[in-house]
């Protein structure tokens, strides 16, 4: 690398209640978060949650109708957009198509008046950090849609940004080649330790590239945490239901029971008549709710498997996936559940119509309101 000093110093972030009303419909309703420098958060969430408004307020193309944006503890709510100091990378790469790679690169020195000899460096620097030394004289024409990508990457660092925003960057690229550039920017995020804003609707791209993941769901953030956390521990049913796979077991909850040195469990009833074991919840004895269990949580077993939560089924359907398959599981009239299998290491041949047990651990469950 060249001077460290040229390098981007990631930023934190907060947003304070912020909030966008159209026409009185609100776009974006009172999001708050705390991003620390150097971290990397995703807006995750479907078409019209608010992910991309809340990310224009953060770069400036948009007024919040309420609330306060702060970077390293200042305001810059009412600062202009080309005055936050902030990199933006779209969809679109939004590349000149008269200007060579170097000059794409170089085009946010040249707006800020920095001195030749420092701009070369600088371009120099992350034109070879993104792997395109060899197509700097190169137009956008010429360049591959993921070559066209490093540079608006480039473009977006090159001069020392406070935050890189992202705008649902990797859209137009097909899966193998996204898969790629989802770890050359996360490599490259590391790196240089910045402060990156994305905005997707995609999972995988949430779970494989963040350290924080905020789901948004009608204007709101629905659940703020780790990749981990968020798929795993969801908060709530619509989180569980829009990440991955998913089984919801309705049930009736029991009292909490101690269990000595082991900690404490709780008893449900299943509408098949079954009892099994959850983690204790403040939710009152007798109130409905149900259990979440992913599918490659649970294992298709004999009834003298030792897990600690078995119930029978019958096989009613399978997808093969290559490595893997998920099999479609009816546990009770009107109720199947999904159970994701390794197609190598497994002894026990199973196919449609078959009888079995389905267990889990009590600790791989998570129980939400129904």
């Amino acid at each position: 690398m060249n001077d460290e000093s040229t390098m981007p110093q990631g930023a934190s972030l907060s947003l304070r209640d912020l909030a966008k009303f159209y026409d009185g419909s609100g776009a974006v309703l009172g999001v708050s978060l705390d991003l620390e420098p150097g971290k990397f958060l995703t807006l995750l969430g479907p078409s019209g949650s608010g992910k991309t408004t809340t990310l224009m307020m953060v770069a400036g193309f948009v007024d919040p109708t309420a609330g306060e944006i702060l970077v390293n503890g200042r305001s810059v709510t009412r600062v202009a957009a080309h005055k936050r100091d902030m990199g933006m990378v779209f969809q679109s790469y939004a590349l000149f198509p008269h200007m060579t790679v170097a000059e794409n690169v170089g085009f946010p020195l040249k707006m800020r008046g920095i001195a030749r000899s420092e701009a070369n460096d600088r371009i120099a620097t992350f034109v070879k950090l993104v792997g395109l030394e060899a197509l700097a004289k190169r137009y956008p024409q010429q360049l591959s849609g993921g070559q066209q990508q490093r540079v608006a990457l480039a473009r977006a660092m090159v001069f020392s940004p406070s935050l890189v925003l992202m705008d649902e960057p990797l859209g137009a690229l097909d899966r193998r080649l996204r898969l790629q550039m989802q770890e050359e920017i996360k490599g490259i995020q590391r790196e240089l330790g910045l402060t990156v804003i994305y905005v997707t609707h995609d999972q995988e791209e949430a779970l494989t590239m963040s350290d924080v993941v905020a789901v948004m769901d009608g204007g709101r953030i629905s659940s703020y945490g780790s990749p981990r956390e968020i798929y795993e521990r969801p908060q709530n049913r619509f989180v569980a239901n829009f990440i991955g796979e998913s089984n919801f077991i309705p049930c009736r909850l029991g009292e909490n029971v101690a269990l000595g040195e082991n900690g404490a469990e709780r008893r449900c009833e299943l509408i098949s008549g079954h009892s099994v074991a959850v983690a204790p919840t403040d939710a009152p004895a007798g109130s409905s709710a149900v259990i979440f269990l992913r599918p490659e949580r649970l294992r298709l077993c004999k009834q003298d498997d030792p897990l600690p939560n078995k119930i029978p089924g019958r096989i009613t359907g399978e997808i093969y996936l290559g490595d893997s398959s998920l099999y479609r599981v009816r546990i009770a009239e009107g109720i199947e559940v999904k159970v994701k299998r390794p197609n190598r290491g497994v002894g026990m041949r199973i196919g449609e119509g078959d009888e079995l047990m389905i267990g889990w651990q009590t600790s791989d469950s998570v129980v939400l309101q129904s």
